[in-house]
């Protein structure tokens, strides 16, 4: 006879589980009933817990505000090297929970990995945080109060909110209203969040004496994984057309392991099944503070009565989430419910699928009207020069060559304002090109050097006599943060030092000197303070927009003090910033209905001894979204607009999979992760105990 159809007897319906089972412990509770808040059905604790939360939410999204500029301007890396370390980071800040659940459900219980490890290591902490916060706040609630615990996840991701609002708001300004070495601070924007986790460990150890503490069950990670592991070799080893089927492909870890570690597995296992298509959401979400970030550097943030930085735009995000949260729980939700409607948490992550493919279609759109309104950038073999004729008189310049001839068709007037860039083509990647000047009666021939994709300005002077030239490169990238670039031509004859600024200050030498680019903030700058060896005077500028570079020429005025002629290098961006509004709400909109959905969806199906591994579970499907954005970065080779396109397109092919899992699916209910009484075997009774006994000593 077949040894497996042997263990199918009714003899082995009671033999023992191995000695891996976990033993049952009794949970660390109150006897009396948790302090309540202001008479009402939410535990005390539960403030302490949304505190904690909204300092460290304050603390991680006011990092990342500015991460992606810190990475593009501070150490100058390209669009998309930042973007893919922005993205590779936030990643692993994802993974990291699936170490912090294991040791939160399996040892330390999740008060611990809270309060030691996840506060005191910030680096690993968001491991320890993420997972453990939000079940460790519904664990507050008995079951009685279902209903308020589902209100709860509301609360509590109005924190993460909260916290994230006022963080994305405030980092951008420290970052760019205050100077460090003659730069933008990023230090002070890094470090105060990190104050803000200081708080947060404070506040959340305040509580400590009245939170409901539920104790680890051990091991639990390592359980799952050996009774899967088993179920799957035992069926393997038994796969004979002999040996009777079992319902479910667990059940043939029921010779080893307890039969509600099974049932625990089981629910596990389907739900996560269910996370396979979650992570293209993420990889959608997470581009505001990448891809969205940057398409806004192309953007006008002068919004008239107020100035917007790229990084600040984040801060919709947040702001919209505290009004649309209300908003669908009190009003959309019920007038759908009323409807006859059946809304279930699936549905509602579908349809926030749903909106954020709108969302990212509408990206397209924008950057396709940016790209419309940007000037064209120099290809290969290419180069784009401009005349600046700084002489009494007119000047005629022609470019000897094949293909280049005269640079205008009319002679340049003095201090004239090109109407455009010319385009130069190279017959090398950098070459020496010929310029003829006929200035007045004398006609001067000169070369200079340039190489292709740039920009120049052939600065034309006169000192009485003769006429001279020089070939100056100018500022090649537009997206400049926001901010507004500018260099000087000084035409006296001694070095002027101006101050742009409480700490931006540069020198300019004399006689035709050039500066560098210099970033400054966009707005009005009627009086800048300049200084000779031995004069002070003041320049007016007039108004400096957005994403625009200058360049002011310094010269003598009659009787006067010097004066600043301007010209525009590069034009502004006249695109609002206002336009990413409408991309916003959709994708907030379907981040409440996808997200805050899904915190309680993984705590009701999960578990209870599993809820902190099930949340790290949804937390990875975030690390893996991230993944997906940085391989796309790195690979993808497309331009900007058709990016947008590929991830909307994605999103909605991977909506169409969930919605058909979803159908299939059961909600488990709470009853239904019990053992019935009157299956369990601690209640059998008389001699069928005492086999149980003799089996175990066999």
């Amino acid at each position: 006879m077949n040894p497996f159809q042997k263990n199918e007897s009714k003899e082995t319906l009671f033999s023992p589980v191995s000695t891996e089972e976990v033993p049952s412990r009794p949970l660390s509770l109150p006897k009396t009933p948790p302090p309540k808040i202001c008479g009402s059905n939410y535990p005390l604790s539960i403030a302490f817990i949304v505190v904690n939360e909204f300092c460290e939410r304050f603390s991680y999204y006011g990092m990342k505000a500015v991460l992606t500029l810190y990475f593009l301007y501070f150490l100058h890396w390209s669009e998309d090297t930042s973007t893919s370390i922005y993205h590779a980071f936030s990643s692993l800040c994802y993974f990291t929970p699936i170490l912090g659940a294991a040791i939160a459900d399996s040892w330390l219980g999740k008060f611990k990995v809270l309060s030691l490890v996840g506060l005191s290591l910030i680096a690993l902490g968001t491991g320890g945080i993420k997972p453990c916060v939000a079940a460790f706040g519904g664990d507050q609630f008995e079951e009685k109060h279902a209903e308020e615990r589902t209100r709860y996840f509301s609360v509590f991701y109005l924190s993460i909110n909260a916290g994230s609002l006022i963080s994305t708001f405030i980092t951008p300004m420290l970052r760019g209203d205050v100077q460090c070495f003659g730069e933008d601070c990023y230090a002070l924007a890094f470090g105060v969040p990190g104050l803000l986790m200081v708080i947060a460990l404070v506040v959340f150890t305040m509580g400590s004496k009245i939170y409901r503490k539920p104790p680890p069950e051990g091991n639990i990670v390592t359980q799952v994984v050996k009774c899967i592991w088993f179920a799957i070799s035992n069926r393997f080893n038994n796969r004979s057309g002999d040996i009777p089927k079992r319902q479910h492909w667990l059940d043939w870890a029921a010779e080893k392991y307890p039969k509600q570690l099974i049932m625990d597995v089981k629910a596990l296992t389907r739900v996560l099944f269910l996370y396979i298509p979650l992570p293209m959401f993420w990889a959608l979400l997470d581009q505001q503070g990448s891809r969205w970030t940057l398409q806004a550097t192309r953007m006008n943030g002068n919004l008239g009565f107020f100035v917007l930085q790229p990084d600040q735009m984040q801060v919709l995000n947040p702001l919209l989430v505290l009004i649309f949260i209300p908003l669908f729980d009190l009003v959309i939700y019920r007038l759908v419910s009323k409807c006859g409607i059946s809304f279930s948490s699936l549905r509602k992550m579908a349809v926030g699928m749903i909106l954020a493919s709108l969302a990212f279609a509408v990206a397209a759109a924008v950057e396709i009207k940016i790209n419309k309104m940007t000037p064209p950038q120099p290809g290969p073999k290419e180069i784009f020069l401009q005349a600046l004729n700084l002489a009494d008189e007119e000047v005629k310049v022609t470019v000897l060559g094949d293909e280049n001839n005269i640079l205008l068709e009319e002679s340049i007037r003095s201090f004239q304002k090109m109407p455009h860039y010319a385009q130069l083509h190279l017959k090398t990647r950098s070459q020496d090109f010929h310029f003829y000047l006929k200035y007045h009666n004398m006609s001067v021939y000169t070369k200079h050097s340039v190489e292709e994709k740039n920009w120049y300005s052939l600065i034309i002077r006169e000192d009485g006599k003769n006429i001279y030239s020089m070939m100056v490169k100018d500022e090649e990238n537009k997206t400049t943060s926001g901010m507004t670039a500018l260099r000087f031509v000084n035409t006296l004859h001694k070095e002027i030092n101006i101050s742009l600024g409480t700490d931006v200050s540069l020198s300019v030498g004399e006689d035709y000197g050039v500066s560098a680019y210099t970033t400054v903030q966009s707005g009005e700058y009627p009086v800048v303070h300049c200084r000779t060896e031995d004069k002070d005077f003041s320049l007016n500028m007039g108004l400096l927009e957005s994403g625009a570079a200058y360049l002011f020429v310094i010269i003598n005025s009659t009787n006067q003090d010097p004066q600043a002629w301007k010209m525009e290098d590069i034009p502004a961006n006249k695109l609002s910033i206002a336009w990413q509004l409408p991309q916003y709400a959709l994708v907030t909109a379907g981040e409440v209905m996808f997200s805050v959905t899904g915190l309680e969806f993984s705590y009701s199906q999960a578990p209870s001894s599993m809820k902190s591994v099930l949340q790290a579970a949804w937390l990875l499907t975030v690390a893996v979204g991230n993944i997906i954005v940085l391989v796309v970065a790195q690979f993808s080779g497309l331009v900007q607009w058709a990016e947008f396109i590929l991830f909307s397109c994605l999103l909605l092919v991977v909506c169409l999979v969930f919605s058909i899992m979803s159908y299939y699916y059961v909600p488990i209910q709470p009853q239904d992760l019990q053992e019935p009484a009157d299956k369990q075997i601690p209640h059998i009774q008389g001699n069928i105990i005492n086999l149980e006994t003799k089996k175990t000593k066999l």
